[in-house]
């Protein structure tokens, strides 16, 4: 019988260390695939492979022995790759050697399978009570029936699906844990500012992105659905809140500053949002979302890092790469007192 080399997780490879030339066999997920022509005309493939432990991109050039195969393997896909560590100007750029398709129904070891699949850091059952106690603090009857009539619409799809497919939260129940920490956040910080309908902040940031429940299609590798293509989150959410709002009989100016909300949510025009923020509750519900979002960006960096490694690779929604080693310690309780 061959031996095989064990199987290291995006983790393990990349605390294999810069120096390079080490060889790797691991199981993996395609999570990006896009065929590309360089400047001479040679096709290559860009890639991005990951599992639950953090992700990496490659670039397979026509003249590789796996260029085929994964150029039909294509997004999605389950793949055993065998290659080397190398690097391009300090990013992890692995050669392949060999790689070989696996079929996921005939996968029968669900340790293998759950490996593949990046999760919340959160107890998803922890969250969903939050969510529960969230809506229920909710003082108007009318808002409170809007609010809980997009979430029944959406159920367990909107537990389980990613916050993005790439920048932030974007693992299976991190639309979840987003907006949980969303709504933490505006219960810690509505005081600071009375100007802010608190009722209005909150329900606005428990469906702000309810759309991206529909958005994003698929557990191994989400990707958008023709509707979320078609439409995207934002249009998406506006839909569902306008939906349940008239149903729920919510007076008319509130309805339309909660769709209001959701619509002016992502911030700027070119980030996404259809119009810019332009009452108090949607700068409130605007900033705290970037901020949740860059923030959930430096902890799975954080999460990710490898032992010994002082910063990571270059994040797109930083554009910077951080800094994972931690500050010095400060002193101890007893050498803070006056």
């Amino acid at each position: 019988m061959p031996e095989f080399p064990p199987l290291l997780s995006v983790k393990d490879i990349k605390a294999l260390g810069a120096a390079g030339g080490q060889s790797f066999a691991s199981l993996l997920v395609v999570r990006r695939f896009s065929p590309k022509t360089a400047a001479n005309g040679n096709p290559f493939l860009s890639l991005e492979f990951g599992d639950r432990t953090g992700t990496f991109s490659c670039t397979v050039f026509a003249d590789s022995p796996v260029f085929d195969l994964l150029k039909a393997a294509g997004e999605g896909a389950i793949v055993r790759l065998e290659g080397k560590i190398e690097y391009y100007q300090g990013r992890l750029a692995p050669r392949l050697a060999k790689a070989a398709v696996l079929d996921e129904s005939k996968l029968t070891d669900s340790a293998l399978v759950a490996n593949l699949v990046e999760n919340s850091p959160s107890d998803p059952a922890g969250l969903t009570g939050e969510l529960a106690a969230f809506v229920a603090s909710l003082a108007r009857p009318e808002l409170r029936a809007t609010v809980q009539a997009v979430l029944d619409e959406l159920g367990d799809t909107f537990v389980s699906a990613p916050a993005a497919l790439g920048m932030h939260h974007a693992y299976r129940h991190g639309l979840l844990e987003h907006t949980i920490r969303m709504a933490r956040a505006v219960k810690a910080l509505a005081p600071l500012y009375p100007e802010v309908d608190f009722d209005l902040a909150m329900a606005g940031v428990l469906l702000h992105d309810t759309g991206k429940a529909i958005e994003y299609e698929g557990t191994l590798a989400p990707k958008r659905s023709r509707r979320g293509i078609l439409q995207g989150h934002v249009v998406l959410g506006y839909q569902l809140v306008r939906k349940a709002g008239l149903k729920a009989k919510l007076e008319l100016e509130l309805l339309e500053r909660l769709e209001h909300i959701v619509l002016s949510h992502q911030g700027k025009l070119e980030w996404g949002a259809a119009v810019m923020a332009a009452t108090p509750e949607a700068v409130f519900v605007s900033m705290i979302d970037n901020l949740d979002a860059k923030m959930g960006m430096v902890q799975r960096a954080l999460r990710q890092a490898a032992a010994g490694e002082e910063f990571s690779e270059r994040l797109p929604g930083l554009e910077s790469a951080l800094l994972t080693r931690p500050p010095p310690p400060g002193p101890g309780p007893a050498a803070t007192g006056g």
